[in-house]
This record gives structure tokens, sequence and C-alpha cells, in this order.
């Protein structure tokens, strides 16, 4: 079913503003992993806000849909999803990476509600993702799990191997989104070890395989739910992405995979954002 004019128009402001709290809150930090929160920015906004089956009151519900942030640098983006969407109060938000902070640079399962599990070590995600689609099965539940991996992060040889095992298993209620920026910590992606034809590789390991632009909310969600009707295989969406997304003076520099803002630079990149 296709986005309403009025969900569009909701997705987007809500995208909007997890883009500006993610530049305020890099600011208060003294730095975060801005880049790559900003390119997935839409993908886990209509996640959390259309298509999740959770309840931020009890984040530990039975027979809610799972999502793993297999690229865990991305904590800061993912930590101001789960703040609006309800799952904590706003104050952690302006601790994040702070000592004793309940936010840490990539988020802890066992201190943040909402965090399925504890990511950050690149690769790792994507078989955990797949673990929790087999519990499901065993379990005989109807949840779906969805996970969101990177493209630097493809390096990963156990990215590979998780892929063979959703495949083998049959796994059609895992749904993994590539969020394709081109760029991680060294440089451009095709410099540094080239992935492509990404796609290709993805059909090839037995994965139903779709390409959209990844800012593009009705792309993704037509993406999303030929992937929620499709049986036999996992799917995976590939997103085309622009790295710090929104914020001109970031837009495809790796030099912002991580980064600090001073107040200056704040309101510059927040004036960027309110252009979109």
């Amino acid at each position: 079913m296709a986005l309403t004019s009025q969900e569009r128009t909701d997705l987007k402001r809500i995208g909007r503003e997890i883009r500006e709290t993610i530049v305020d809150v890099t600011g208060w930090s003294g730095g975060a992993h801005i880049g790559g929160s900003l390119s997935m920015t839409e993908i886990v906004t209509i996640l959390y806000w259309k298509y999740l089956r959770i309840d931020p009151k009890n984040p530990k519900w039975e027979d809610r849909d799972r999502f793993v942030l297999s690229k865990g640098h991305g904590g800061v983006g993912h930590g101001v999803v789960l703040c609006k969407r309800g799952f904590f109060d706003f104050k952690h938000l302006e601790e994040y990476n702070h000592t004793d902070s309940m936010l840490g640079m990539h988020l802890d399962s066992k201190k943040v509600p909402g965090v399925e599990v504890s990511t950050g070590s690149m690769g790792h995600g994507l078989g955990e993702a797949v673990g929790l689609a087999l519990g499901a099965r065993v379990l005989k539940k109807d949840w779906r799990v969805y996970c969101v991996i990177g493209d630097g992060e493809s390096n990963e040889g156990s990215i590979w191997e998780a892929a063979m095992a959703a495949a083998h298993y049959k796994l059609s209620h895992l749904i993994g989104f590539l969020d394709r920026n081109r760029m991680m910590i060294d440089g451009p992606t095709e410099e540094v070890m080239s992935l492509e034809p990404v796609a290709d590789k993805w059909k090839a390991f037995g994965w139903n395989t779709r390409v959209v632009d990844g800012h593009d909310l009705d792309a993704l969600a037509d993406a999303i739910e030929a992937a929620q009707a499709h049986t036999g295989s996992p799917t995976m969406i590939v997103c085309n992405t622009v790295k710090g997304k929104g914020v001109k003076f970031m837009e495809d520099d790796p030099a912002w995979h991580y980064g600090g803002l001073n107040s200056e630079l704040v309101q510059k990149a927040k004036a960027s954002i309110a252009e979109m």
C-alpha cells in the first residue's frame, strides 16, 4: 500500500527533526559518527514510524519485530530515533557518550531500551539478525527481523557467511538494508575495497534483491512491502544514499565519517537541513 500524502508529509518532517537532533547531539557530545547516521535517516524513519511492530512502553514485548543496526557506529542516529519514538527521555541524548551515560558511542542492549543486540564491531549484526530470525521460526512466532548493514562493513567475511546461512534457511521474514553511501572511514569504498556489482552479489547469495534510492520514502515503502510479501528467501534492499545527507558541507565527504561540531557548525548544519 503506497504512502498517503499525509504519511509522506509526516515522515519527511520527522526525518528533518531526526537530522537536526543528530546534529545537536554531535555538538553536545564533542563528536559522533554523524555521516553514516545522516545517510540512513529515511530508512530508520520509515521503519520506526510505519513498519516496525513495536511498543515503546513495553520494549521487551515478546511479539515485537526486531531491528538490528549492524553498522553500530550509527548509534547516534539510532539513539535519536529511539528517543523520539518514546523509548527513553530526551535528557539522555544530552548526555550522549558522556562518562556514565546510558548512551555510549555504540548502543548497549543491556542499557538502552529498544536496542535488541549490542553492535559496533563490524560484520556481527547480520549474523545476529539471522539468529533472531531462526529464533522466530523455532518459537513459531510471526515477527520480522529488519537489519541495516553498512557498505564499508561489507568488507567483513562474516557478512557473507550470514548471507549464506539466511538464504540456506530461507528466512523470508528477514529484511536487510544496505546503506550504500559509498564512503567509509578511509575513503570511497570502491577505492578501499570494491563492492560492485553489489546487488548482483546479494542475488548470487540467494537473496531477493532490490535497488532503491535510500532517501526516497515512496521507493522504500514499495520495497519494504514487496519484501514483506516475498516468500522463500530473505530480502536485501540496496539503498543508494549520500553520506552526510542534508548537511551540504558533509555530503560525500569521508572526513565526516566521524566528527565534532562547534556552535557555528551546528547552526550551519541545521540551516542546511531546513532547506531539504
